[in-house]
């Protein structure tokens, strides 16, 4: 008989989600609208505080707009972090415009701040101030997001936090996505909290959300017939997948404290396991609400030079998910010319890391069939 899967990351439903979509459906609000949209951002902005929120198909159609809504247009320059998922960079491509993908720091994964001034000197001597900046708060992670926002402030360079894993995680108690121009969320089966597919643009005022509900919905004039003066997109949420929202939102603190139970699970199981550190908060300024857990692996201090491959095949072996971390976007072939600044972090990170189960989820089984992988494995 084989074992049950334990996922990396499974949708995880609190309950009330179906009260949410059965009202959808008695009042016949079948639509790209409605109670559920209109409750849904407004629970957001609550959660993040002094923010005017968006719901929208997904996080990729809420960077998609966000660059528009910065005025990026063809060939123009836009500073990526390449140890991310591909959605935050592909967008970019959308425009015409052109990346630049800018190494990590080690204490946090995310963009660094160092190569971050020489990639906007580096644009700067190519004729081209870049017109933004996407950081990524990787895992949860919240990055260096101060020492970012005063660069691009310092330069008037559009700020985009791209929030998708970290939602409830903040920095110096300020919740990430809510520092930038603009914040990205994302509520994909996957994520923290989910509407099976979705996401949301964080804007910082009012007018801002207005404009990116209008081209959310096909830009369309206030005219009687249907005019249009400029090009739109289908990306509003519907008013049934934000009703699953709604739901989500009420064991949103749940989920958190659930998950950074597991990383602390994963720094008890490793404590004594030479050349592996699990990735945790570097002060107690920041706050990660550990989307996904992570290790990172030493294979020369490691008993029997081991690697993440091997670990991860032992897991696969027992039905146990887990998975490298992110490829960084400037070794992926479809961006095999774009320029790249920084050293070898990110390449470093992706060698040598893995993420473990990490699920709200999971159980004391769960978790008792891990831990003895694991320690035989170790």
């Amino acid at each position: 008989m084989s074992l049950e899967k334990i996922w990396l990351s499974s949708p995880h439903m609190g309950g009330k989600e179906l009260d949410f979509i059965h009202s959808a459906f008695d009042e016949n609000w079948i639509a790209p609208l409605g109670p559920n949209v209109i409750g849904f951002e407004k629970d957001l902005e609550k959660y993040l505080g002094d923010r005017h929120v968006a719901a929208l198909s997904s996080g990729t159609a809420a960077l998609h707009l966000s660059l528009v809504l910065a005025g990026v247009e063809r060939d123009d320059f836009v500073l990526c972090q390449s140890m991310t998922f591909s959605a935050s960079a592909n967008p970019i491509t959308y425009l015409g415009a052109k990346p630049i993908f800018v190494d990590s720091e080690p204490e946090t994964w995310n963009i660094c701040p160092l190569a971050l001034k020489q990639a906007i000197d580096f644009a700067i001597a190519n004729h081209k101030k870049p017109k933004a900046v996407i950081v990524v708060h990787l895992y949860g992670m919240p990055a260096k997001i101060q020492e970012i926002k005063t660069l691009c402030d310092s330069y008037n360079i559009t700020l985009i936090e791209d929030a998708a894993e970290a939602l409830g995680s903040s920095y110096a108690k300020q919740a990430c996505g809510t520092f930038g121009d603009f914040g990205i969320l994302s509520f994909n089966g996957n994520k923290i909290i989910t509407t099976s597919g979705g996401g949301a643009l964080v804007c910082k005022d009012k007018a801002t959300k207005e404009r990116s509900i209008f081209l959310a919905t096909q830009a369309r004039d206030a005219a009687p017939h249907y005019q249009h003066s400029e090009i739109g997109y289908n990306y509003r949420l519907s008013n049934i997948a934000a009703g699953i929202g709604r739901g989500q939102m009420l064991v949103l603190d749940e989920h958190i404290a659930a998950r950074r139970k597991m990383n602390e699970f994963y720094r008890e199981l490793f404590k004594d396991a030479g050349g592996v550190e699990v990735f945790k908060e570097p002060t107690e300024e920041y706050y990660s609400n550990h989307w996904l857990s992570a290790i990172l692996i030493d294979p020369t201090k490691t008993k029997r030079n081991w690697d993440k491959e091997e670990l991860r095949l032992a897991l696969e072996k027992e039905n146990i998910e887990s998975r490298p971390l992110w490829k960084p976007m400037h070794l992926q072939p479809v961006f095999k010319d774009a320029p790249f600044v920084g050293k070898t972090v990110a390449s470093d990170l992706f060698a040598n890391g893995l993420c473990l189960p990490s699920g709200s989820n999971l159980t004391d089984a769960d978790k008792l069939r891990i831990a003895a992988v694991i320690k035989k494995f170790l």
